[in-house]
């Protein structure tokens, strides 16, 4: 066998370090962009619960007219204290009055780092607001208003 025919059968060192390298700037653009793709992804566990407890607030207010607990149809379904969403991306707390509420679900655990919609409000009038960690409005972003 020739010394040409045993170079071509593999690869040098040269072309595996370059190949590593176009690896390694694909996954530093890819990773974070998929990273804030999922965040976005998981805000939608705050607008379900949100919807949830409003629309379960709204059944008890037309049945009692009061959004607390009232006999004789107690309204358990908003607890009033804190809870989390489904996915535990989102700590959920209640502030409720006989004639309002203002229910807020703000980021927790994984979802912490969406420094963008880290925390949604809804009031009983239907008010939507979202702010970003340092409190700026971000509601059209975050609501889907785009």
């Amino acid at each position: 066998m020739s010394r040409r025919a045993a170079r071509a059968r593999g690869f040098s060192l040269l072309e595996l370090m370059i190949a590593c390298a176009i690896v390694g700037i694909l996954a530093a653009i890819a990773l974070p962009a998929y990273r804030q793709y999922v965040l976005q992804g998981n805000r939608t566990d705050a607008i379900k619960a949100l919807a949830f407890y409003q629309q379960a607030l709204e059944r008890c207010y037309s049945q009692n007219f009061t959004y607390v607990n009232a006999d004789p149809t107690p309204c358990p379904a908003a607890p009033g204290t804190t809870t989390t969403t489904t996915n535990n991306d989102y700590s959920l707390t209640f502030a409720i009055n006989p004639t309002s509420y203002l229910l807020t679900a703000t980021a927790i655990g994984t979802q912490a780092p969406d420094t963008t919609c880290h925390v949604f409000t809804i009031t009983q009038a239907g008010t939507q607001a979202a702010q970003d960690t340092s409190n700026n409005d971000q509601t059209q972003t975050c609501w889907g208003g785009h």
